[in-house]
């Protein structure tokens, strides 16, 4: 029976120590809710770090957590002192952190840190690996642990697992910064379904699997060697009916009335935030001491309760910004207050689920202005604790919640004087405008719950994990690859029908670079030494290359889909029209756009013209690609000619050559009792097309294609050549 599986970096339970004794109390963050009931599912375990050092438990202890743990399906991963320096606070906090929050100049790059991420990653897995069945779906969460889903595909190829970024994924610039930016997308490339909080970061997601990895996407979709892997947002929610109940609570209702006596009916701005230099504090601190110097009749009127959660004490970072904050709160009030009238109210602690909803029902303001936040969820607890639909949400737009939170006045958190603006805005909206944005927005916060959006992910990585069973299905797989040896061992007469690049050889940054090795050579020489065997080589390179590169062997060649062909030994005929004037017409166009598009260049052929852009920006590439169709369009239609789309190439041909013509004539040629057609791209469909009825069609690599079956590389294909050959 399928099971879950659940790895984020703490156990959603913390360790407490009463005097001498070691008890564990349940965790309230939002991931521990949202998956709060598929925990107490005896079907789910969850791996994840105790939160205390392993250095500071004595033997008794570590049995205690064990025990206790293991009461509430958790698997605890030990990590020593050191792991938590290195692991936690260096590589996790002082690398990732910061570079994916934008903060640049506060990142550390520290091999000892990441050879600490990676020792750490080894640890989560070995946990993982003890429990782990074939069936079981795995979910691992957020930063600490990108490499971990690789570490799982490498041990197992078919376990279905998701992973989620709780964090901002940064634009490609700021990622390539990192110097192990390719084993962090390798890791996370391991995964199945790959979520985000909001669709901007997917799509820097899918910018810097492109620029770093060279894989395509479609509609989120990548293709790596033959498994799918889907990227999407899922923006996380909360426990809505908890907050919105909170106030029907006895204890909620007793601080509510305590907070309004002491406010004395001034109007109350509320800040919240773990004290982190992401937050935007600072800049929201000067903006509410702009509106002060600006509005003096709002004097004694209002009150800022500034709540600032320790985070990370002992961080140099955190230091300073902790004294910073304390300096600029002493200066405002300093320079405000008056006798009766404090303008901020400063608390530097956490406070408990009553406490803190108390506030945010009191709250006429919320003023949520982080610099960079994945999802924000501050932002929607105040809005949904909002049981009379008053209170105005004050909220950064590089907050990950704006973008659901549309009716939220939206600021920019470093322009203090539009958050100035914004406070006054806000003190002054009248109560039915206040309603009628709240009541919008906690309808789509009560449909999203942390629990909807929980559920969401799973199916949708049961929907990932079945399409990719629907591609396996046609894979060729080592029962096809026994029946083809069969069939090949038994055959009179075998056609080899062979495409070139990436068929036989990779694909290379410069097409002069492909030419083939050594390896290859040796395997085309056995395959074409039977006498029974007639092997075609039908390439849309041009005849000079392919003469040079393969001429002395005893295979017969195609060249440029078709429009050449030559038999073992024999010469060159062209199948081709003679036309080829267009060219002078459609080169001067393409090599325009080439000038204007770095790393492209033009080919040409006897019979085609080739715009390559594998060394191009793959953004650009798509752009100038589209420019180019619509450029040519129009002319080619009226000169019969055809525009098709390669592998990192534009190719401009008549449109009556292509390689199905090619092959229809070997395959007429004899009745064949075994047919071979391999190739990769567009122009091998047609050949595919022309031997449909025959057996063994294999396309190599991903995508749609009209081949009976798939292998996923040039190397895999190699192989099973190699197999025939020693037949």
């Amino acid at each position: 029976m399928s099971r879950l599986i659940i790895l984020s970096n703490r156990l959603p339970v913390n360790v407490v120590r009463d005097k001498d004794n070691i008890r564990l109390q349940p965790s309230v963050g939002g991931l521990a809710t949202g998956l709060a009931s598929y925990r107490k599912s005896s079907d789910c375990i969850w791996i994840g770090w105790p939160g205390v050092p392993r250095d500071s438990l004595s033997a008794t202890d570590r049995k205690s957590i064990q025990s206790q743990l293991q009461a509430m399906n958790c698997i605890p991963v030990h990590l020593s002192a050191q792991d938590v320096q290195d692991y936690y606070e260096g590589f996790s906090n002082k690398t990732l952190w910061p570079l994916f929050h934008y903060f640049q100049l506060f990142t550390i790059y520290e091999q000892s840190y990441w050879q600490a991420y990676c020792r750490v990653s080894q640890l989560f897995l070995e946990a993982a690996a003890k429990v782990i069945r074939p069936d079981d779906t795995v979910w691992v969460h957020d930063y600490q642990l990108l490499l971990l889903p690789g570490l799982l595909r490498e041990k197992f190829p078919h376990l279905s697992t998701g992973f989620f970024l709780h964090i901002p994924f940064p634009s490609f610039e700021v990622f390539r910064l990192l110097p192990w930016r390719k084993q962090i997308l390798d890791g996370l490339l391991g995964a199945d379904l790959i979520g985000f909080h909001t669709y901007d970061y997917v799509r820097h997601f899918l910018s810097s699997v492109s620029r770093l990895a060279g894989l395509d996407n479609t509609m989120g979709q990548i293709q790596l060697g033959s498994r799918q892997i889907q990227a999407d947002a899922f923006p996380m929610g909360i426990d809505y009916p908890r907050y919105a109940r909170a106030v029907q609570s006895p204890k909620v209702n007793q601080y509510v009335r305590s907070f309004r006596a002491k406010t004395h009916r001034r109007k109350v701005i509320l800040s919240v935030d773990r004290l982190d230099y992401t937050k935007g504090i600072l800049q929201r601190l000067e903006a509410y001491d702009l509106f002060l110097a600006d509005n003096p009749q709002y004097a004694r009127k209002v009150v800022m309760i500034m709540l600032a959660v320790p985070s990370r004490t002992g961080v140099e970072h955190y230091e300073k910004l902790r004294n910073r904050v304390d300096q600029l709160v002493g200066r405002i009030n300093g320079r405000h207050a008056t006798i009766g009238w404090v303008p901020i109210w400063y608390m530097y602690r956490s406070l408990s689920f009553e406490r803190l909803t108390a506030l945010y029902a009191v709250s006429d303001v919320a003023l949520i202005t982080p610099l960079r936040d994945g999802m924000n969820l501050i932002a929607k607890e105040y809005i949904a604790s909002s049981s009379d639909g008053k209170g105005v949400l004050i909220l950064s737009e590089m907050a990950g919640a704006a973008s659901e939170l549309p009716e939220a006045l939206i600021v920019n958190a470093n322009d203090k004087q539009a958050i100035a603006a914004a406070i006054r805005e806000a003190i002054e909206m009248p109560e039915a405008e206040q309603e009628r944005r709240n009541r919008l927005m906690q309808n789509r916060l009560s449909r999203y719950t942390v629990r909807r959006w929980a559920r969401d992910f799973l199916e949708s990585l049961g929907a990932v994990k079945e399409k990719q069973k629907t591609v396996r299905s046609h894979k060729f797989s080592p029962r096809i690859q026994r029946l083809l040896m069969g069939r090949y061992r038994s055959a009179k007469r075998r056609l080899l029908l062979l495409d070139y690049d990436g068929t036989l050889s990779p694909f290379a940054s410069r097409p002069e670079q492909a030419k083939p090795d050594g390896e290859l050579l040796t395997l085309l020489n056995r395959l074409t030494r039977p006498k029974n065997n007639r092997v075609v080589i039908i390439s849309g390179r041009d005849r000079q290359t392919l003469e040079q590169w393969l001429g002395k062997l005893k295979l017969s060649l195609i060249a440029e889909h078709g429009a050449w062909h030559r038999d073992s030994g024999g010469q060159w005929t062209c199948n081709a029209p003679p036309a080829t004037a267009w060219k002078k017409q459609i080169r001067p166009i393409l090599e325009i756009y080439s000038d204007r598009t770095p790393g492209s260049s033009v080919e040409e052929k006897d019979f085609s013209l080739v715009w390559h852009f594998r060394r191009t920006d793959p953004a650009l590439a798509l752009v100038r690609s589209q420019e180019i169709k619509d450029a040519l369009r129009n002319l080619t239609a009226n000169l019969g000619l055809g525009i098709f789309d390669g592998s990192k190439i534009l190719e401009i041909k008549n449109i009556a050559i292509h390689k199905g013509n090619a092959v229809s004539k070997w395959l007429a040629s004899e009745a064949w009792p075994f047919v071979l057609a391999a190739g990769d791209d567009y122009t091998d469909e047609d050949m595919f097309h022309a031997a449909q009825t025959r057996l063994f069609t294999i396309k190599i690599g991903p995508g749609p294609t009209r081949a009976r079956f798939t292998i996923e590389s040039v190397s895999r294909f190699r192989s099973v050549l190699k197999s025939l050959s020693s037949i």
